[in-house]
C-alpha cells in the first residue's frame, strides 16, 4: 500500500479514474455497444489497472529496498536498481 500522502493520493486518483472507466463501460454493454467499441474501453480500463499496479510495485520497492537495499553488480545507488527494474516492468504491464 502507499505510504507517503503522494503516492496514496496518486493511487487515489487513479482508482478513481478506474472507477469511472468501469462505469462508462457498464453503460456501453447496458446501451448495446459493438464490440469493437467494448474491447477499446475494457484495453484502456486494463491499461489504467496495470498503471496503477505499476505504480503501487514501485511504491513497494522503493520502501522495502531503496534505503536497506544492497548494491547489485557494482551499481551503489538502490533508487537507480529500483527505476532500472520498473523501467522492464512497466514496459511487461502495458
Amino acid at each position: 500500500m502507499p505510504h507517503s500522502p503522494e503516492d496514496k493520493k496518486r493511487a487515489l486518483t487513479r482508482l478513481r479514474r478506474i472507477k469511472g472507466q468501469a462505469e462508462a463501460l457498464e453503460r456501453a454493454v447496458e446501451a448495446g455497444t459493438e464490440c469493437a467499441a467494448l474491447l477499446q474501453q475494457i484495453a484502456a480500463l486494463r491499461g489504467a489497472a496495470n498503471g496503477l499496479m505499476a505504480e503501487v510495485l514501485e511504491s513497494h520497492f522503493r520502501e522495502t529496498f531503496g534505503h536497506a537495499g544492497k548494491p547489485v553488480a557494482g551499481r551503489t545507488d538502490p533508487d537507480a536498481q529500483i527505476d532500472d527494474i520498473m523501467r522492464i516492468l512497466r514496459t511487461y504491464l502495458k
